[in-house]
């Protein structure tokens, strides 16, 4: 027997970074730039927080919303540090990961055909999960010049008469792009005027380096009726494997999200919603101390980058770079898989998040200082190596 797969499924391509470090698993003593994952341990308070609640015997299912009491922890603390007010009851939503949420999200809105915009390079998923909502993704290129950040200008350009929802990431996953209050004012000004719902995914929001501030755009004017704010606890807390996340919207939209939920999903993990509660209302100072051991690590990585003859501008936010390695007459891929071949380090090719990726590699900080040395000393010499020969 021979069984279809549904077109807008077949024709998804398999994830760039997943793909890659296939590869990666099959290979002994590699030093890994690659995943997005913090090389801390969650914060002990956090752990033991669901350790305590296990002992408790809190172990069912919880409403389809989340927890009400995590839910008011929320809304606290959106409050205090985005400047937003969500009614905890009827306006959040708790998911697995922020991943869930923007499927839930994307299925409530569209209808076939609508259009998504979205910026890249961006994260791996945004527009497979836009094509598995029947949705069509529509691309904003950024540019280094502009530090990657998404213009008021090519967004106008980029709206059609089907497009219904603005994705945006900022800080950004590969680049760590970030937004200014008066980027987003502009942009927000644009939404307004084309009548767009903005799904705004701030998971690294918290990694806002050389005391930036940062700013959402659901805090600006108009915009909060308009807007899907997506956060969770996997980066900043150090919390991936406990697959919280959360949104928060109009009444209506987190209904209609809430649907989909119960029907897929029934409810994220309660040992996970009672750890969360413990890291958004005492977890301040764990965030602050890794936050701070990431910006000396970017420190020394976009110095030693930039040493070896790749441009490597200092990125505001998250825990990535995205050096430019064109210099070296190589493709993304050729160079991520030389280097891996030769020199046993792991990077992601710039084209796993999206075409305009081409001549960049992203290299991720969260791994340990020590590592990062190493990687950078076989780097420097893979890109001598590489330049000594070039025609």
């Amino acid at each position: 027997m021979s069984i279809e797969i549904a077109d807008h499924v077949r024709d998804i391509p398999r994830s760039g970074i997943r793909d890659f470090f296939e590869i990666v698993q099959t290979m002994d003593d590699v030093i890994s730039l690659g995943i997005g994952e913090p090389d801390f341990a969650t914060p002990w308070h956090i752990r033991e927080a669901a350790i305590y609640a296990l002992e408790r015997g809190r172990t069912g299912y919880t409403s389809n919303l989340g927890l009400p009491r995590l839910r008011r922890s929320i809304s606290d603390y959106v409050r205090k540090k985005f400047d937003v007010r969500y009614e905890p009851l009827s306006e959040i939503l708790v998911s697995v990961g922020v991943s869930e949420s923007i499927d839930l999200a994307l299925r409530a809105l569209l209808n076939p055909g609508d259009e998504v915009l979205y910026h890249e390079p961006c994260y791996v998923s945004y527009a497979p999960s836009i094509t598995l909502a029947r949705g069509v993704a529509r691309a904003i290129e950024t540019r280094v010049e502009d530090g990657f950040r998404l213009t008021a200008s090519a967004l106008e350009k980029a709206i059609g008469p089907r497009t219904r929802v603005l994705m945006m990431n900022f800080p950004t996953n590969p680049t760590g792009a970030t937004m200014t209050p008066a980027d987003l004012e502009e942009i927000a000004a644009v939404c307004i005027r084309h009548n767009l719902v903005v799904m705004t995914d701030e998971i690294y929001s918290e990694l806002t380096f050389d005391e930036g501030r940062h700013t959402s755009i659901a805090s600006l004017p108009g915009m909060k009726e308009r807007t899907v704010f997506l956060h969770g606890v996997s980066k900043a807390f150090a919390m991936t494997g406990w697959r919280i996340g959360f949104a928060c919207a109009p009444t209506e939209l987190i209904e209609a999200m809430m649907k989909i939920h119960q029907y897929a999903i029934l409810c994220a993990p309660i040992m996970g919603q009672d750890a969360t509660i413990e890291a958004l209302e005492r977890g301040d100072e764990s965030v602050a101390k890794m936050r701070n051991e990431y910006q000396m690590r970017r420190n020394f990585i976009t110095r030693a980058l930039n040493d070896m003859g790749l441009d490597c501008p200092k990125p505001k936010g998250s825990f990535y770079v995205f050096p430019k390695i064109s210099s070296t007459g190589l493709t993304s891929r050729e160079f991520s898989m030389r280097l891996l071949n030769e020199e046993k380090v792991a990077v992601v090719p710039g084209t796993a998040f999206g075409p305009s990726g081409e001549g960049h590699v992203r290299c991720s900080f969260a791994t340990g200082l020590d590592q990062i040395k190493v990687a950078m000393e076989r780097m420097a010499a893979f890109v001598s190596r590489v330049s000594s020969t070039k025609p």
